[in-house]
Order: structure tokens, then C-alpha cells, then sequence
């Protein structure tokens, strides 16, 4: 039996030393590794089947990775890190210490621009394109930009400055979604290769330098009528109107299409090109292309079913309890809306929508514009939720001080994915939240501790119309206590206490609240009556509670999912303010997430390492009191 040509690929340079007539046969090898891998690890699995062919042809054309070849979103990218000296690894894909499921600058030089965050590859390569130009270098720079990411306008922002700076940039429009203009088969190719040639651009150049000798009226309008032919037989007229030569559409399947179309797009010397590039997310793999998704993320599974691995749930998963509790608001609320940006599944808003069509808007990879829409809306006296992941609401930030907070508008924050979140790692942790939403005026800010105050939460931010406010929740299942029928609005500011003590005041914000009641029965185990508050509220404080906390215990422990500068900075705020800590006895520490960028891993792993497990909390409460720290929490 011959030897798979897949296990002779270590690098590109091995691959590009083949016949082309093999490279079929790498993409049929290399599409099963794929599917393999995943079944392992689990990940992104559509994105990445439907690029194989354009994987193996850009590594075939270009020569990265002297070439700069960016794939945006990332998750496109397994079948990238296979070929490219990470296939020994790839079955430690989002495990720890494994491979990232994105593309990452410090794991391989092939990966020269991490974008785990969608549409920033077109800035980032037109800026690559600049520094190669002011080096005299001639190196290409490729972005290949697909999966939903052209929805956002960023991509557009590029695309405008590339097209007024003319420079030489290759963009490559993966349309796997909805196509722009589908491929129409062997004309269409022709036609892609024709245009893309260099005959065609050197007589087309050739015809605009004879055209500028005419009188200026007639040559804007012979460039107009160009133009608008050629949009006529390929598409592409918006791009072209940016200032990109276009070339399209192409069956980004067919190696024949695409390898002489990418030679010509790699040889050319002109300005930017877009290269309209058609593929079927989750190609080559049944179950994929059956399902609604395409298999978009999965856990681990069955190859040969597509069965995918069930973990038995103890308790809700705190998306669901959201989508429920909005239903349940709205059902009473006909001015309650549900907003996402391109995240229905992952926010809960698909449930929502199921119920109330028309008043759920997906409005694309478009955080600013989520905001802003949503901040429009609350002007006119409806009720946005909008549902966003915390590390992606970053990206609407100036909207959320300009045109929600400083108008004081009653836009609704659901923000999902609140702290760290496992195997997406550091570019999806929800760690900075807290710390930009509580500084600005007017929000309120919330955290639920479990899934029951989770509804009670929406039921507090549907109630409240003064302001903007926020409602942070993590991934994952809620802790299993017991579920309301119903949400009751909370008293805004004000926190709960669970158990009574009368030396250490343990003060949390979320979810670690779980690991601050087994602290405190370890610490009363240990001699040291505790006492455990739920904060509830990041902004406003429950002053009176707090202070009541400092004044009655020795040490004062506050415990977040968040970075420095939030929760636990506002109560050292308050405490100096008030005179709290003038008399040098209380002792107060604050617990929360490590000043870096935490890798994948399983979240309670990575807890335990920031020190955010009830060992983690007992071992801050022993130091504080300058004893020496117990070896294990009890549990």
C-alpha cells in the first residue's frame, strides 16, 4: 500500500514540490485528518472542511511563509496548522498546553496575525502590504476572509483605505454562508481566469492610458462603462466601486479553477484584488452538510455517525435559563426586543426568536452597530436586550460610553461567556467586563451567582428603565439549586447575605460564590467563623453592607471572575473613602483573575491556577492573617 502523500507533507515547501496533479488527492487526505482530528478534540469543524482546496491551493501558490497568508476567523485554520508542521500536534487542539483553535503569531511563523475576533484581516494585511512597500520588499500578503466575517464594517474600512492607498493586497472572499453571486460553472471560470490574467489587465491598462488622452467626460464615462460590463458577466460591482479589481465567483472546491486564478491574482502587480471564492461550509463530510450549522462547532464524535458526544447535564446551562427568562418577560412586555450579533445560538437569542420573530434582530458580526441600533430602539420606548459575549461586546465599547451610557439610554446588557471559558482560551475569556463597565457613569452593573438569580436578573433589567444595565453570566451549566417559576426584580445595589460569621467576610461577585461557601465551611472547620455575602452588584455597591462587613471582621476577602480594576478595586474605593481602613485592623484582600492572558484549558483548572477555587480563597484568608497557608481546602 503507498504511503499517504499527507504524511510526506512536514512543510509547505514539501507540498509545493509535488505534481499538481496530486494535489486532489492531498485534499481528500487532508480533509479526513481533519475530520479525525476533531472528532477528538472538538472545535470548528464546517468553517475548516469547507477551505481544504483553498488551503492546499494558497500553500501551493504562494510561498509562505515569506507570503503573509491570514485567515480570518481563525477557525478556519485547522486544516492550515496540518499542513503547516503542526499536524503531530493537532490532537491537542483547545486541550492544555495544545494548540489554540485559532490562528496564533507566538505557536508558528506561518500564523504572521492572530484573529480569533472576526473581520480585523483586511487591516491587518493592507498594513503588512504598507510596511512590505516602505521595506522595498515584494513579498504577497493574502486575507482570506469568510464565515459571516464580511458582515461587519470594519472589513469595509479596509477595504476603503486599501482601495484609495492602491496598494497590492489580495483579498480573499470566502463565501460560504449566502452567496454574493454564485459560480455559474465553466464560463464562470473562464471568465474569473480571463479577467485575472495578465493579457487582459495589460491591454485593460493599455486602453486607460490611450482613454485619459480623451476629454475628461469621456473617459469617466469609458471607465464607468468598463467597469459595469465587467460587473455585468462576473459580479463584484461594490468592490470594484471600493477600489478592488475583482475576480469572481470561483468554486472554491475545484483545484482546476482555482490554482491558475491564484497564480495570476500572486503575479499581478497591480493595485488591491478580491478574489469572490464560493465553498459549502462542512464540505466532504455528510453529517456536516446535513446538519443546520454545517457542524460549525461540536464537541467530540463519532466519525463514522457524526453522533456527537452528550455530557450528562446536572443543571441548566445559563445560555437556556437567559433565553427562557427573556420569554418569559417578554411574554408579559410586548416593547421587550432581542438584539445579537451573529450569536442567536450562543446568547439564547435563537430561542427567543422562536417565539417572538419579529422582534429578534441578528444583525451580523457588527458589535458597534448592535449597540448603537439597540441605544435607536431604547429612544423610542422599546426594551433591547442585547445579548453579546463579553469579550466581543469589547468591540462595541465607544457605543456603549457615546451613545448608551452618556444619553443615559435603557439599553439591556446580557453578557454571556463572563469570565474564563475553557478550551476558546484567552481571545474569548470574559475578563474585562466588570472593569469597563463599571467605570462608566450611569450603568449598572450585575452578576448572577447561580442560574436562579440569573432570572431574577432579567427580571430586574426588564423592570428598570433609568439606565443603562448589565447582567453578567458564564458558559456552562448553572450550579443546580433550585429554579424561581418566575423572576422578581431585585433591589438595585443592594447584595444578600448567606451565612453569618464574625472574623473573615468572604464578598463575591458571581459565580465563585459556590466556591466561597465550601471556603467558609473549611474556615469553620478551622476556627474561623465566616461570614459569605453575595454582592450581586458590581455598580452600584451595597455600601451599607460592605461597610457593615469591614467593621465586624478582621479580613475582608472579595472574589471575581474579572481582571484588576473591578469589583474588588470599587470596594478598596469605598473602604478608603470611608474611613474604613484608617484604623489599620481590618485586613482586606482581593481576589481576582491573573494580570495575563490565560491559554485554554478547562475552566475549573484554570480557576484553581488564578487562585479563584475555595482552596485558593482559604489560602488568601491564612495569609492575610500571616499564618501559615493549610495544604488543601477541604471540600
Amino acid at each position: 500500500m503507498s504511503t499517504p502523500l499527507l504524511d510526506t507533507i512536514a512543510t509547505p515547501d514539501d507540498l509545493r514540490a509535488l505534481p499538481e496533479s496530486q494535489l486532489r488527492q492531498v485534499a481528500d487526505e487532508l480533509r479526513t485528518e481533519t475530520i479525525s482530528a476533531v472528532s477528538v478534540t472538538g472545535g470548528h469543524l464546517g468553517a475548516g472542511l469547507g477551505v481544504v482546496e483553498l488551503t492546499v491551493a494558497l500553500h501551493y501558490v504562494f510561498d509562505t511563509p515569506r507570503d503573509r497568508v491570514i485567515w480570518d476567523v481563525g477557525h478556519q485554520a485547522y486544516p492550515h496548522k496540518i499542513l503547516t508542521g503542526r499536524r503531530d500536534r493537532i490532537r491537542t487542539l483547545r486541550q492544555a498546553g495544545g494548540l489554540s483553535g485559532f490562528t496564533k503569531r507566538s505557536e508558528s511563523e506561518y500564523d504572521p496575525f492572530g484573529a480569533a475576533h472576526s473581520s480585523t484581516s483586511i487591516s491587518a494585511g493592507l498594513g503588512m502590504a504598507v510596511a512590505r512597500d516602505l521595506d522595498g520588499r515584494k513579498n504577497n500578503v493574502v486575507a482570506v476572509i469568510g464565515d459571516g466575517a464580511m458582515s461587519a464594517g470594519m472589513a469595509y474600512e479596509a477595504m476603503n483605505n486599501a482601495g484609495a492607498m492602491h496598494s497590492r493586497l489580495i483579498v480573499i472572499l470566502n463565501d460560504n454562508d449566502m452567496s454574493i453571486a454564485p459560480p455559474t460553472g465553466a464560463m464562470s471560470s473562464y471568465l474569473a481566469r480571463l479577467v485575472s490574467g495578465g493579457t487582459y489587465r495589460s491591454l485593460r491598462e493599455t486602453a486607460k492610458q490611450l482613454a485619459k488622452k480623451l476629454p475628461k467626460f469621456i473617459y469617466e464615462k469609458a471607465a464607468r462603462a468598463e467597469e459595469y460590463a465587467r460587473g455585468f458577466w462576473t459580479g463584484g460591482t461594490m468592490f470594484e466601486e471600493l477600489g478592488f479589481y475583482y475576480v469572481g465567483p470561483i468554486d472554491g472546491h475545484n483545484l482546476d479553477h482555482l490554482l491558475p486564478i491564484l497564480k495570476n491574482v500572486r503575479d499581478s502587480q497591480t493595485g488591491p484584488i478580491l478574489v469572490h471564492v464560493v465553498t459549502q461550509k462542512g464540505k466532504g463530510y455528510a453529517p456536516a452538510e446535513a446538519a443546520a450549522d454545517k457542524y460549525h462547532g461540536v464537541v467530540s464524535f463519532d466519525v463514522v455517525t457524526g453522533t456527537q458526544a452528550k455530557a450528562k447535564a446536572n443543571a441548566p446551562a445559563y445560555t437556556k435559563v437567559f433565553g427562557e427568562s427573556l420569554i418569559k418577560e417578554a411574554a408579559k412586555d410586548d416593547k421587550i426586543v432581542g438584539i445579537t450579533a451573529a450569536m442567536p445560538t450562543g446568547t439564547g437569542i435563537d430561542q427567543f426568536s422562536k417565539e417572538f420573530p419579529t422582534r429578534t434582530f441578528d444583525v451580523g458580526i457588527a458589535e458597534q452597530h448592535a449597540v448603537t441600533f439597540a441605544a435607536g430602539m431604547a429612544t423610542e420606548g422599546y426594551k433591547p436586550f442585547c445579548a453579546i459575549y463579553s469579550t466581543f461586546l469589547q468591540r462595541g465599547y465607544d457605543q456603549l460610553v457615546h451613545d448608551v451610557a452618556l444619553q443615559n439610554l435603557p439599553v439591556r446588557f446580557a453578557i454571556d461567556r463572563a469570565g474564563l471559558v475553557g478550551a476558546d482560551g484567552a481571545t474569548h475569556a470574559g475578563s474585562f467586563d466588570i472593569a469597563y463597565l463599571g467605570c462608566l457613569p450611569n450603568m449598572v452593573v450585575m452578576a448572577a451567582a447561580d442560574e436562579a438569580e440569573l432570572v431574577h436578573m432579567v427580571a430586574t433589567a426588564a423592570a428598570y428603565n433609568d439606565g443603562p444595565i448589565a447582567f453578567r453570566y458564564p458558559r456552562g451549566e448553572g450550579v443546580g439549586v433550585d429554579m424561581p417559576d418566575h423572576g422578581v426584580p431585585l433591589p438595585i445595589g443592594k447584595g444578600r447575605i448567606l451565612r453569618e460569621g464574625n472574623r473573615i467576610a468572604i464578598l463575591s461577585l458571581g459565580t465563585r460564590l459556590a466556591e466561597a461557601l465550601v471556603a467558609a465551611e473549611d474556615l469553620e472547620a478551622r476556627g474561623l467563623s465566616t461570614t459569605v455575602a453575595d454582592a450581586r452588584f458590581a455598580k452600584p455597591l451595597d455600601e451599607e453592607m460592605i461597610l457593615r462587613l469591614a467593621r465586624n471582621h478582621e479580613v475582608l476577602i472579595t472574589v471575581e471572575e474579572g481582571s484588576v480594576g473591578g469589583f474588588g478595586s470599587y470596594v478598596l474605593n469605598l473602604l478608603a473613602d470611608r474611613g474604613a481602613l484608617d484604623q489599620g485592623t481590618l485586613k482586606v484582600r482581593s481576589l481576582v483573575l491573573p494580570d495575563a492572558y490565560l491559554d485554554h484549558d478547562k475552566p475549573e483548572r484554570l480557576y484553581g491556577k488564578a487562585g479563584l477555587d475555595a482552596a485558593g480563597i482559604v489560602a488568601k484568608v491564612f495569609e492575610a492573617l500571616g499564618r501559615e497557608t493549610p495544604h488543601q481546602a477541604r471540600a
